[in-house]
């Protein structure tokens, strides 16, 4: 693991939001929730419409990623369930599909934490 400070950590958490947008996955909310616990410093939820669209960005933020030195720890979930997690120790994504999203509702659980980032 390389050395990185507070800020490149919120710069590639920011740099896979625009992988996201321009994507066009939709919804695309990045919560600081490092006052809340230790696990992790960001959460980056992202609405697709399509199981090809999850796995296309699944592949783009894989590739984008590892391109500038991170590559996921470990990856969860998978397309034909709606949902995926990417865990990137300092910054965790989670693709859902519309229902998927509705349903989990991270936002409303982790509502104590600080939006530093929403594309609608």
């Amino acid at each position: 693991m390389t050395n990185k400070t507070t800020e490149e950590f919120s710069n590639l958490a920011r740099f896979a939001v625009e992988i996201a947008s321009d994507k066009l996955a939709s919804d695309i909310v990045m919560l600081d929730i490092r006052e809340m616990q230790s696990f992790t410093d960001y959460f980056i939820i992202i609405t697709v419409d399509s199981q090809r669209q999850m796995n296309t960005l699944l592949d783009e933020l894989s590739i984008s990623l590892k391109d500038k030195g991170r590559s996921a720890h470990h990856i969860e979930g998978s397309s034909h369930s709606g949902w995926l997690l990417m865990d990137y120790g300092e910054f965790v994504i989670h693709l859902f599909g519309p229902e998927e999203r509705i349903y989990y509702d991270l936002e409303n659980i982790w509502n104590e934490g600080k939006v530093a980032f929403r594309i609608q």
